[in-house]
């Protein structure tokens, strides 16, 4: 192994925390390491704050080390506490199952798991079974409430009030990596920043039963300039599920991202060589676009492959350069749209979250419909709206949506 993946994800910058950089460094440069990830089966498809995570394990796979992705099957069953502010959905085994099953296709198309190289683990195996008296005896000895109520996770959700069953949360996820280190010698846990109380918590687990020295990193949460959590639209999260957010709605995701936060997205989120992104910090204006683009057309080849990306591109150049039509643009099919009001329109097609959004953005000169500005707020769609390609929407400068009738 040539070159460390430390200073590869260091000078890309996706290193938030480590327990011990300097062991670590050396660590990975010296030996084939086995390290986890943890993903939960909130939903039944991953969404872009999960997709930083495949690109570290990517990394991470390039230079020789060995991905386990651990899908909570066990751990779905309570719900991670950190990050939130209010208590998860529970969820049945079947959709766990299902969800977890969806993970795998997803991951499989940035992570190799073939020929051992990876693997998928779910930690329903040794969860699920536990006996809670031996368990509480065997492993809650360990942990100090005292301490558990200092970490950041806990601390935010006292204020609204922490169920005991989120409160088992960290020593379940504690166990995972006891349990991978067992079974696989898994030496590393890795995760997001919100992460880093449980990775702790792992780790003490770990050295307190087997006395085993383990470590943990966590990575750069995906924010924009602003500090907000990208992946995040007004229709909900940007997901990974062709069919939850299209090909061209991910390409446009990444085409409108901020100026400032462009480089930064091109850094953590692609494997464009960083000499190639540093020429780009000098870019601006017409050039950064042509940057935003190149940052669409490489994340869209990793999540959806080239061929969708290549559509998505062409789509999207066909959209904006005045025509604002396309075969494969976003479309809502509403049968009877002639007399319905134009704003029940817009709202319909999901590009605005209410009609009230809608209506401001009439009021604003927000709206064009078949490339004319539309200014009357209590107007209904009519016949002469309906063109060959249907009534065209477009949103500002870059937002365009297409209605049809069947």
């Amino acid at each position: 192994m040539s070159e460390n993946v430390f200073d590869v994800l260091k000078e890309r910058g996706l290193i938030a925390q480590c327990t011990h950089e300097e062991e670590i460094r050396e660590l990975l440069g010296k030996e084939k390491v086995t390290f986890y990830i943890g993903f939960d089966p909130t939903a039944d498809s991953l969404h872009v704050g999960h997709f930083l995570q495949m690109i570290v394990m990517r990394h991470m796979q390039q230079h020789g080390h060995r991905p386990i992705a651990l899908v909570g099957g066990g751990t779905g069953h309570i719900g991670d506490p950190s990050g939130r502010t209010d208590m998860r959905q529970m969820m049945t085994e079947e959709i766990i199952n299902h969800n977890c099953e969806c993970f795998k296709k997803q991951l499989s198309r940035v992570i190799d798991f073939s020929d051992n190289k990876a693997i998928m683990v779910n930690n329903a195996d040794w969860l699920l079974n536990l006996n809670y008296v031996e368990f509480l005896r065997d492993i809650g000895a360990h942990f100090s409430v005292n301490k558990m109520l200092t970490a950041e996770c806990f601390k935010q959700r006292l204020e609204k009030g922490l169920s005991f069953l989120e409160f088992n949360y960290m020593l379940m996820q504690s166990y995972d990596f006891l349990m991978l280190n067992r079974k696989y010698d898994c030496r590393m846990e890795l995760g997001g920043d919100d992460q880093w109380s449980n990775i702790l918590g792992g780790l003490e687990l770990c050295r307190r039963k087997d006395n085993k020295q383990v470590y943990g990193m966590t990575f750069t949460l995906l924010t924009n300039s602003e500090g907000k959590k990208m992946g995040k639209t007004q229709s909900g999260a940007v997901w990974l599920d062709e069919n939850k957010t299209t090909p061209y709605e991910f390409y446009q995701y990444w085409v409108n991202v901020q100026d400032a936060d462009v480089i930064k997205c091109l850094k953590m989120l692609t494997f464009i060589p960083m000499d190639e992104i540093r020429a780009m910090e000098k870019w601006e204006g017409a050039e950064l676009n042509k940057a935003k683009r190149i940052l669409a057309y490489e994340l869209t080849k990793l999540v959806h492959g080239e061929t969708e990306a290549d559509k998505a591109k062409e789509t999207s150049e066909a959209v904006f350069s005045g025509s604002g039509v396309s075969d494969d643009m976003p479309t809502t099919v509403i049968a009877d749209v002639v007399g319905m009001g134009v704003l029940d329109m817009i709202a319909k097609t999901g590009i605005v979250a209410s009609k009230g959004e809608a209506r401001r953005l009439v009021q604003q000169n927000g709206i064009s419909i078949n490339d004319k500005k539309y200014t009357d707020i209590n107007g209904v769609v009519t016949t002469d709206m309906l063109t060959d390609n249907g009534v065209i929407i477009k949103k500002g400068k870059k937002v365009f949506h297409r209605v049809v009738t069947d």
